[in-house]
């Protein structure tokens, strides 16, 4: 029995090619004392593995050149030294593009495959799932009636997102790149409409404009829906798909750190705050008398 592993051999400069990757063969890895042996069942092919491969700064370390490709697994347990794991328990993990693992078991969640099917931790129960339900309701914050508008809403990610706001009484457009994909949304999925954004004049389309954006994609489908927002529209940022493969910056705003950092942009405009004159006119002319605030004023008769 030999472990085959897909290692990540160079750096790809622009789109991925085979060449960047290298299929070898290696004993089976020795299972120590705790060491818990794993056979991969299924593999989870994200787009955030495209990032990985990159040196650039961004939220997660990059995968190592030389060692199997990171990504999500489940594996079925086929020896162990480790009381928490017995052989034939099937767990979720991060054991990457390789047939066979072996680890101290730090890191495993066990499954119970009588309750849905184990493939399913990998997406809709996984961490897609968790994207989808964080991106949509804690950040979006849908309301009843509102126009929820999904890009790549045939992926893992927003076939679950808009599913959800559906659920919660939205309106919901997916966008996505064939009318194949436009008709599995509306027609499997549920969707209230799809747009194929290749041949569709996005300039000209969501008249009732948009409350929240979840988007996965980025470059000029972002660009399209910003100039659809309705007033207090949210945007959860989760993915910039266009954008992975581009060899240098799109023209315009790079959002690529906001999404990394995990940051906060909002649009602000006084006089929605009028509620806070009271505390501001009470801090900041306190802060002023007490020299903690300088000012200058120009004054010209």
């Amino acid at each position: 029995m030999k472990n085959i592993q897909v290692l990540l051999k160079s750096r790809p400069e622009g789109e991925p090619t085979e060449d960047n990757f290298e299929i070898v063969e290696s004993p089976l890895p020795e299972v120590g004392e705790g060491g818990v042996l794993r056979k991969t069942l299924w593999l989870s092919v994200d787009p955030y593995m495209r990032a990985r491969m990159s040196t650039a700064k961004s939220y997660a370390a990059p995968a190592n050149v030389g060692e199997p490709m990171v990504g999500g697994t489940v594996s079925e347990v086929v020896a162990s030294n480790n009381p928490r794991y017995a052989p034939g328990d099937v767990v979720v993990g991060f054991d990457g593009w390789q047939s066979y693992a072996v680890s101290d078991g730090k890191g495993l969640r066990k499954l119970d495959p009588s309750l849905a099917p184990p493939s399913f931790a990998l997406g809709v129960l996984g961490m897609p799932g968790l994207t989808a339900y964080v991106a949509l309701l804690d950040i979006g914050k849908p309301q009843e009636g509102e126009t929820v508008v999904v890009s790549a809403a045939a992926g893992a990610v927003g076939s679950i997102a808009g599913q959800i706001a559906k659920l919660k009484g939205c309106r919901v457009i997916g966008l996505a790149g064939t009318d194949a994909k436009c008709e599995y949304v509306t027609g499997e999925l549920g969707f209230d409409e799809c747009i194929n954004y290749k041949t569709a004049d996005l300039k000209t389309a969501l008249p009732d404009g948009i409350d929240v954006y979840v988007d996965n994609v980025g470059g000029a489908i972002l660009d399209a829906a910003l100039r659809k927002l309705n007033t207090f529209a949210r945007i959860p940022l989760v993915g910039l798909i266009s954008q992975y493969n581009d060899l240098k910056p799109q023209p315009g705003p790079n959002l690529g750190p906001l999404l990394s950092t995990r940051s906060t942009m909002r649009g602000m405009i006084v006089t929605d705050h009028s509620d806070r004159f009271p505390d501001f006119l009470r801090d900041m002319s306190g802060w002023v008398k007490e020299g903690k605030v300088k000012l200058r004023e120009d004054v010209i008769e």
